[in-house]
């Protein structure tokens, strides 16, 4: 199947590893211009000439999408370099899951107010766009209580919440708003990866879960993001697509 993405510009917030570079790859892949930011400078400037080689315009910058300015800023800028914006994809979280006063504030600034801001700063480009897309990134943790249950599990509930209000607010300017919900993903450097080593019980008991009888891999969640962004996906929004190989039993109707 033809994407129909080649030439679309898009901007990845998270997109130098795990899911995030996964997805930026993918539209790279497919003829997609791209714009990631992370936080580390060095993760970006290492990330930009691998997605480059894909012969697209690939830019990037360090950011943090809990500085409301910063965010703001990077995707001023991204339009003006790329010639406009046709795709935004919010990944980014906190991964905060501890309970306390702290936890709730990083994980409502990041998780939620980074897909928040990264919206609205982009609304005015998408706005003029042919094949406008709003891609979020949630969790399995937002449909059922896991031992993420808290300001993770909490947050990643309202980003599905909040995308599927953007789908019918915006449906009349011909933009569309999905949600990705991955279920436990395994990469190098990831969480699980560091739970497999820092909590071998609570990786043993996760992965028992599946009756696949492994974890996802970051392509498979890029797969499902790259659809939903492109124009293949033309009358799909107000969607929450899990890609958990079977994990959560919860029936979507």
């Amino acid at each position: 199947m033809d994407l129909q993405l080649k030439g679309l510009n898009a901007l990845v917030t998270g997109g130098t590893k795990g899911i995030g570079r996964a997805i930026a790859e993918t539209l790279a892949a497919e003829g997609a211009n791209v714009a990631i930011c992370a936080r580390h400078a060095d993760g970006v400037s290492a990330a930009v000439p691998e997605l480059a080689r894909h012969d697209t315009k690939v830019i990037g910058s360090a950011v943090d999408v809990g500085d409301g300015p910063a965010l703001q800023a990077w995707v001023a800028d991204a339009a003006a370099q790329l010639g406009g914006i046709d795709i935004v994809v919010a990944n980014v979280s906190a991964l905060a899951i501890s309970g306390d006063e702290a936890g709730w504030q990083s994980g409502f600034n990041v998780d939620m107010m980074g897909t928040v801001r990264l919206v609205n700063a982009a609304l005015p480009w998408l706005e003029k766009s042919k094949h406008a897309a709003i891609v979020t990134i949630s969790s399995v943790s937002g449909r059922e209580i896991d031992f993420a249950a808290g300001p993770y599990g909490a947050f990643k509930a309202a980003i599905i919440h909040y995308t599927q209000g953007l789908a019918y607010q915006l449906a009349g300017k011909n933009i569309r708003a999905n949600t990705v919900s991955p279920g436990n993903t395994y990469f190098a450097g990831g969480v699980w990866e560091q739970i497999e080593r820092g909590n071998p019980k609570l990786f043993s008991e996760a992965l028992a879960l599946n009756p696949t009888g492994r974890m996802g891999r970051p392509q498979e969640m890029a797969n499902a993001a790259a659809f939903l962004a492109s124009p293949a996906a033309s009358f799909i929004t107000g969607a929450n697509l899990v890609v958990d190989g079977a994990l959560t039993r919860g029936v979507q109707y």
